[in-house]
C-alpha cells in the first residue's frame, strides 16, 4: 500500500500514473484508490439524495462557498455531517480498502492526513483527535508501507490549478492552512517521505522510485 498526499497541483496524479505504469509493466495487480472525507461513495449518494429532495442542510454545489460556511455554522448539522462522514470512512477503509489490499498493490490518492486537514479547516474549533469515531477510524485503517507527501508552495499550487483549469480550486488562505498542516504533520510522523515537487517531473519520479527500490 502506497499513499500520496499533498497540495493540489503538486503532481500526485502524474506520479501515481507513472507508478501504475511501472507495476503494470511488471504484470503486477494494481488498484487505484481515491478518497477524501465527505466524498466517499456513501456520502456522495447521501448528498445527491438530499440535493434532489431540495434539502437546505447541504450546499447546492461542492467546494468552498459562503453558503457552505453558513450551513456548517449550525453545530447540529456540523456534528451530524462529521459523524456520517467518519462512519462511511470506517467502512470504506476498514472493509473495502483492506479487501483490495489482499491481492493488489494499492496506490492511494489522498488518505487520513488529507481528511484530517479538511475537517480541521472546514470545522474550526473541532478537536478531531478526541472523537471516538475518529480514533476508531485511525485504528482500523490499513497502515501504508510507503507514504509520500508531495510538497509545493501555496502560490505554486494556485498557478498550477489555473493551468489545469481546476473546477473547485482552494483559496490561497486554505492552501496556506493546508501547507502549514502538512508541514507540521510530516515533521511529527517520521514515516512520511517529503518530496520537493518544484523539481522536474522526471526528477521527482526517480526520487520516488529510488525509495521504492
Amino acid at each position: 500500500m502506497i499513499v500520496f498526499s499533498g497540495l493540489d497541483g503538486a503532481g500526485k496524479s502524474t506520479q501515481i500514473n507513472v507508478l501504475i505504469d511501472f507495476y503494470q509493466n511488471k504484470r503486477k495487480r494494481v488498484y487505484y484508490f481515491w478518497s477524501r472525507g465527505g466524498y466517499t461513495p456513501g456520502m456522495l449518494l447521501l448528498k445527491a439524495l438530499l440535493r434532489k429532495a431540495g434539502s437546505n442542510i447541504i450546499p447546492e454545489k461542492s467546494g468552498e462557498s459562503i453558503e457552505r460556511d453558513k450551513i456548517f455554522k449550525n453545530s447540529r448539522i456540523q456534528k451530524a455531517w462529521i459523524t456520517l462522514a467518519i462512519i462511511d470512512l470506517i467502512f470504506y477503509y476498514g472493509i473495502w480498502l483492506r479487501y483490495k489490499c489482499i491481492n493488489n498493490i494499492v496506490i492511494c490518492d489522498r488518505y487520513l492526513v488529507d481528511t484530517q486537514i479538511d475537517f480541521e479547516r472546514n470545522f474550526s474549533g473541532l478537536d478531531l483527535q478526541r472523537l471516538f469515531l475518529w480514533k476508531l477510524l485511525v485504528r482500523i485503517a490499513p497502515k501504508p508501507d510507503l507514504y509520500f507527501l508531495l510538497m509545493i508552495t501555496p502560490k505554486e499550487s494556485v498557478k498550477r490549478s489555473i493551468l489545469k483549469n481546476e473546477p473547485f480550486p482552494d483559496s490561497l488562505d486554505t492552501l496556506n492552512f493546508r501547507y502549514e498542516k502538512y508541514d507540521s504533520i510530516s515533521l511529527q510522523e517520521g514515516k512520511i517521505i517529503r518530496v520537493d515537487c518544484s523539481a522536474e517531473v522526471d526528477v521527482v519520479a526517480e526520487f520516488i522510485m529510488s525509495r521504492l527500490r
